[in-house]
């Protein structure tokens, strides 16, 4: 008999313990194995943590442990789910951000292998089966037989669903003639391409593999202007990481880059190369896991996730563009990729190299203090300039077009003037939709959200109102709820209306558009991308995914539609953020041998961030910024911590947020600055009042102690939830 401990599969804090079964059975059990348990009456998943042979009774040991003992009913897997190096990377990641330990594991598994029940129900191991010749006398044979026999002769090996002959496949099989031979099959078709001789770098570019390949430092951060030839540089250090012997792990954190970062790297390394992100199906995503952990592969492609693919001998882990939120996780566990990267090489003796024209604040002060070892790229690789930016004061009577509600005279003339060339324009505007909100005329009425309490976008496409953040749909209104008027109007405008003002004022251009919601569809980001390339369409519009890492060469034209959308949000990067989309976006525009423009539409053109922007002076926001961060006392002056208060009674939300308040302030005394609690952007959630204390400070080991104490002091309590989000961006 054994005694095993086990997580369960409820990714809850209050159950985020050792459970203790026993097993009798007589399959192999060990650390990494997934089992079927009954807890609370329900059968469920659990993830086995240590096992121990005994030699004594049931009875005995439920009395020396003082509680009863559930047999496991059966074990679902034949060997480990995860390496030695994963499961210490999911004990590191769940003790920093406090996370549940099981939240933590199944994220870094495919659903197929996750330690839950319905994982159970999840695309398992897909094979083909090939006929291959064993003996090619055809004495005796049929005619068809004959033909068959020939057939593989001549091709070598045929797929079996191929040769739809099961009969004569049979009678073969049966003389031994044939063979079947039985292969995995791997679910994600990834294109082909003909291998690419390495380019001609740069002087800049070389200086930069240089000093990076001659520094013992761990941790790097490239700072490139855009079009500066970052990605040759990821591939040349690459190339040279695996012909060490060792692996590589590049992160884009968009879908919508993924594509064209695979197209590189499969180029240069050929089938050596597996894809990881959100969108493959639970079927890719099991064969592409499968085949990371089978030793095949040495380069990994992903998204925010693929940091815990199961590669083994990791020499370098690149995170480009890491100035993009997306790198940190919004559900539980709220981890960072950066910061999971950084753990995961120390452990391999990798290094790690962050890569960005506009890096965040954080990182960029770390390399000023010599934590991270800055390197740059100051230059467009074909020398050309920079586009030429112009800022549009929308508040300027002189710059608006009679003819057009969105777009000034100068992006209209500019926009014109490209489609007579024959060339590309990119329209961004960070928010999708029609419309932004829509309202009664006669009583004012707002039509909200239930569940978040914001206001609902109108969608044109499919004629309905959207929640942006908790995705609650409903029809178009006919009448207002209040007061019953057939007067609604519709305020704003979204990507969508954008498109349909450019086909109003020039009906021959051909459009596409990339948000949120036009990829939804899971091949549309990639079809898109690709269509655009191919020059299919003359104007892509869309939100902040057409903004990063896209490398077009027909685009001479980037229009920032409204420059001010985020920037007067409730949070101390608002700035930040702005700074580096309007800085991306921007330089989109004239990457090849033709020279760029760019617009930037707004109605604060006198804010820093915009400014700066348009001179594509990183340097200078730095600074300005710095000095804000400095005053107010924000990262990376300091760390951050908020500590989130859900309850369905909002007396009690605000009551336990004020205990918190007080228990953080008497627990840091002047080790920390307590802010709130404030009710959030967002202050109604999933029909819980939310309201949220925050926690700045120094001394991490203090702050991680004392907020572990609060949490222990909230697993039990009734109609309250707390969540704990380490480093928030958002809060």
């Amino acid at each position: 008999m054994k005694l095993v401990e086990l997580l369960i599969e409820y990714a809850i804090s209050s159950l985020d313990r050792h459970f203790t079964y026993i097993y009798k059975g007589n399959k192999k059990v060990d650390a990494g194995f997934r089992v079927l348990v009954s807890f609370n009456n329900k059968e469920i998943v659990g993830y086995v943590l240590n096992v121990k042979d005994t030699n004594s009774s049931k009875e005995e040991l439920e009395e020396s442990l003082g509680y009863i003992l559930n047999e496991i009913i059966d074990v679902i897997d034949e060997a480990p789910l995860l390496n030695e190096d994963l499961l210490n990377l999911a004990n590191e990641v769940s003790d920093y951000y406090l996370a549940s330990k099981i939240s933590v594991l199944q994220t870094m598994l495919p659903p197929s292998l996750s330690p839950k029940k319905s994982s159970l129900k999840a695309p398992k191991i897909a094979y083909n089966i090939f006929i291959e010749l064993i003996d090619d006398n055809e004495e005796g044979l049929t005619p068809k037989q004959i033909e068959l026999i020939r057939l593989l002769k001549e091709e070598g090996r045929v797929l079996k669903n191929e040769l739809k002959s099961p009969s004569i496949i049979k009678k073969l099989l049966a003389l031994n003639r044939i063979k079947e031979v039985k292969e995995e099959k791997r679910r994600l078709e990834l294109p082909t391409y003909e291998l690419e001789v390495n380019k001609k770098l740069t002087e800049d570019q070389n200086k930069v593999i240089d000093e990076f390949n001659n520094s013992n430092d761990q941790i790097y951060l490239l700072e490139g202007v855009t079009g500066s030839g970052k990605t040759e540089v990821y591939l040349t250090l690459s190339e040279e990481v695996i012909k060490r012997g060792k692996t590589v792990l590049m992160l884009v954190p968009e879908i919508s880059l993924t594509p064209m970062m695979n197209e590189y790297f499969i180029k240069r390394f050929n089938n050596t190369v597996a894809i990881l992100h959100s969108e493959l199906t639970p079927a890719e995503k099991y064969d592409e896991y499968r085949k990371i952990a089978s030793g095949d592969i040495k380069v990994v492609v992903g998204a925010r996730s693929a940091i815990f693919a199961p590669l083994s001998n990791i020499g370098l882990i690149i995170l480009d563009e890491e100035h993009v939120e997306s790198y940190k996780q919004d559900v539980p566990p709220l981890y960072h990729a950066r910061d999971v990267a950084i753990m995961r090489a120390k452990a391999h003796h990798a290094k790690v190299l962050l890569g960005s024209a506009t890096p965040s604040l954080d990182s960029r002060a770390r390399a000023q203090q010599g934590i991270y070892h800055l390197l740059k790229l100051t230059k467009r690789i074909n020398k050309q300039p920079l586009p030429k930016t112009t800022v549009v004061n929308l508040l300027d009577y002189k710059n608006i077009d009679r003819n057009s509600a969105i777009f000034s005279k100068q992006l209209r003339q500019s926009l014109s003037q490209v489609l007579e060339r024959h060339e590309q324009a990119i329209l961004l505007l960070n928010r999708r939709g029609y419309s932004s909100h829509v309202s009664c005329r006669s009583c004012g009425y707002t039509f909200k959200c239930p569940n978040c309490g914001i206001a609902l976008t109108y969608h044109k496409s499919d004629d309905m109102l959207k929640c942006h953040h908790c995705d609650f749909v409903m029809p178009y209104p006919d009448a207002c709820p209040e007061c019953q008027s057939k007067y609604i109007s519709r305020i704003g405008f979204g990507t969508e209306r954008v498109e349909d003002e450019v086909k109003k004022l020039f009906p021959n251009a051909r459009t596409l558009r990339l948000d949120s919601d036009s990829a939804k569809v899971r091949t549309r980001v990639a079809k898109t991308v690709e269509a655009f390339a191919r020059h299919e369409a003359d104007i892509l519009i869309g939100t902040q995914m057409i903004a990063k890492g896209h490398d077009f060469p027909l685009v001479t034209l980037v229009g920032v539609v409204l420059a001010d959308i985020g920037l007067n949000m409730p949070n101390y990067r608002s700035s930040e953020r702005a700074f580096q989309l309007i800085t991306q976006a921007v330089g989109r525009s004239g990457r090849q041998d033709k020279t760029g423009e760019a617009f930037i539409q707004t109605y604060m053109p006198t804010h820093y961030a915009i400014t700066l922007a348009a001179q594509q002076n990183y340097e200078a926001f730095y600074l300005a910024e710095m000095d804000n961060r400095k005053k107010t006392y924000f990262p990376p002056y300091c760390y951050l911590a908020s500590l989130t208060i859900a309850s369905k009674n909002e007396e009690r939300a605000i009551q336990e947020a004020i205990n918190i308040s007080k228990l953080l302030t008497e627990k840091f005394g002047d080790e920390g600055i307590i802010l709130g609690p404030v009710s959030p952007y967002i202050p109604f959630l999933a029909n819980n009042h939310i309201r949220v204390c925050l926690v700045k400070y120094k001394n991490k080991d203090l702050a991680k102690r004392i907020i572990k104490e609060i949490n222990i002091d909230y697993l039990t309590k009734s109609n309250v939830k707390l969540l704990i989000n380490i480093d928030p961006y958002n809060f």
